[in-house]
């Protein structure tokens, strides 16, 4: 994805993840864990700790201490039984979807795990449907039904081909009944799940630490006994520790400065290594339909025809991101153009004759909004950059706010935000999951979207098709819609870097297709 062709030092040994084969690499899957927990620091803090609540960053901790009944083994890019020890439709219109359990299944406290607790997981997702929240990933599901102890049936109200890769994200992740209520969130601070990792105590904000879930049955095959996440407010701090060997892993929200100086530009450093894997990652600006001015296509389309995404991914992010045209990224069947086809380069003029046809000869005046703790340290300066260019051209007066992510959360469900930014990483890899999650009336902004030939006939039409190499028809003409809308305004496509000390094993192989990190890969060396 990236064009950037630096000559790499021996201090700072990348090696791709393009392929997540298991096997041989740079990195041994060895380890001894006597020298304690392996510490990993992240700039992504969890929103909430029931899976219910969560369309967010938070999976990358669920992924650990819950279980789906699918997953991604390593190396998997379809999803493969987890809890379940098989899963089929079972009808040729991909409606009727059946999983049976593995046995003698339990919770991280010993009580069993049938498939009660699966509906019950299910079901209670639907019922709270929290704003912004996964019941907006469930719109395919019509019921949950419970045959015998170990069989779950779900019978879909239109044919999904998808499905399965929803059971495989975090936010299916089971819950025991007892601990989980049916129709509220749980908000104690506890956790009871059924992952390879049970939650031994967390800090908000602070640190979660993992220990191994004596009673998990799946598909993990742990290299370590325990693992502790760190939680940094940005990168610098973040790289900081793992210098000082406070930490021994990065996993999100390196800086730009940093990848480079760790890829060896500024020096060599012969204690740490960088892991560098191609992504799916996006950036992306999110305009209210409700804003007196964001509400008009007309401004939405000049600010598309003045943004400059070259510059942003060069000036702010060293040209560790490539500029993006779409809101499917580079590497996914249905991948288009269109924002650089219909724009060309950015232009003031054509931006000017945007306005002025719509009668708008005033500066518009504009409240952008970041966050300030969730997508690393580049994000106050991406969105200064923005303001620069858009009030460069005169014909913008922005007004830049930003909050700290778990309050942000709350006001763009809220619809307080005229525009505001959002990442997004795939709850898995498929075109789909860069369109679905953002349309319809109920979606992953808390901003309705009604997009109703994408919601009413070209997704059901794609989620037909088991072939998704099939789609791309269907994909090409739902981009061209939003494109037309300007609702969403795709910005840069990102790559996933992990940070390491040289002693620590498996960071290539630690990440599944959704870039969430599987931390039971990663081990200490135990010889060269």
């Amino acid at each position: 994805m990236f064009n950037r062709n630096r000559g790499l030092r021996r201090a700072a040994a990348i090696v791709s993840i393009s392929s997540l084969a298991a096997g041989c690499g740079i990195l041994s899957s060895d380890s001894s864990d006597d020298e304690g927990p392996i510490v990993v620091g992240t700039t992504s803090a969890p929103s909430t700790l029931d899976p219910a609540a969560s369309w967010d960053g938070s999976w990358e901790l669920f992924r650990n201490i819950y279980q789906t009944l699918l997953s991604y083994p390593n190396g998997a890019t379809a999803p493969q039984p987890d809890a379940a020890e098989e899963c089929a439709f079972t009808d040729s219109t991909n409606r009727v979807y059946r999983c049976e359990l593995r046995k003698g299944l339990a919770f991280s406290d010993g009580e069993p795990l049938d498939a009660a607790a699966v509906k019950h997981s299910i079901d209670r997702i639907k019922k709270i449907n929290v704003n912004g929240g996964p019941a907006g990933l469930l719109g395919s599901l019509e019921r949950v039904q419970v045959p015998s102890e170990r069989e779950v049936v779900f019978h879909l109200n239109k044919p999904d081909a998808t499905f399965p890769f929803v059971l495989a994200t975090p936010a299916m992740s089971i819950v025991e009944p007892d601990g989980y209520p049916a129709d509220q969130l749980r908000e104690d601070g506890q956790v009871v799940g059924s992952g390879p990792y049970k939650l031994e105590s967390y800090e908000d904000g602070e640190r979660a630490e993992l220990v191994t879930n004596d009673h998990y049955e799946g598909f993990a095959d742990r290299h370590n006994k325990a693992v502790t996440i760190r939680y940094f407010k940005d990168s610098a701090g973040m790289v900081g520790a793992l210098r000082d060997g406070e930490i021994q892993v990065t996993y999100r929200g390196l800086a730009a400065d940093d990848v480079i100086t760790l890829q060896g530009k500024d020096g060599k450093d012969e204690a740490l290594q960088l892991v560098e894997g191609s992504g799916t990652e996006i950036s992306y600006l999110v305009f209210n339909p409700e804003d007196p001015w964001a509400g008009r296509k007309e401004v939405r389309r000049a600010v598309a025809q003045i943004i400059d995404r070259a510059a942003i991914a060069h000036k702010i992010y060293q040209d560790t991101v490539d500029p993006l045209y779409s809101m499917v990224p580079k590497g996914l069947t249905g991948h288009t153009t269109g924002f650089f086809d219909d724009y060309g380069d950015p232009s003031v003029p054509k931006a000017r004759e945007i306005l002025t046809r719509a009668g708008i000869t005033e500066p518009v005046p504009l409240t952008l909004w970041y966050t300030t703790d969730r997508y690393g340290s580049e994000t106050g300066k991406e969105f200064k950059e923005i303001k620069r260019q858009l009030d460069a051209s005169g014909l913008f007066d922005v007004t830049l706010k930003s909050r700290p992510w778990k309050t942000y959360v709350g006001g763009y469900q809220k619809g307080e935000y005229p525009v505001f930014g959002r990442g997004w990483s795939p709850d898995f890899p498929d075109a789909e999951n860069f369109i679905a999650p953002f349309v319809g009336e109920q979606n992953a902004l808390g901003t309705p979207y009604p997009a109703r030939e994408i919601t009413g006939d070209l997704l059901p039409r794609s989620r037909r098709e088991s072939d998704r190499a099939n789609v791309e028809r269907e994909f090409e003409r739902a981009q061209q819609i939003m494109l037309e809308d300007a609702r969403l305004l795709p910005l840069w496509q990102g790559k996933q870097y992990v940070a390491a000390n040289t002693d620590i094993s498996g960071a290539e192989q630690a990440m599944d297709p959704s870039t969430i990190m599987m931390m039971w890969q990663l081990s200490r060396k135990t010889s060269w």
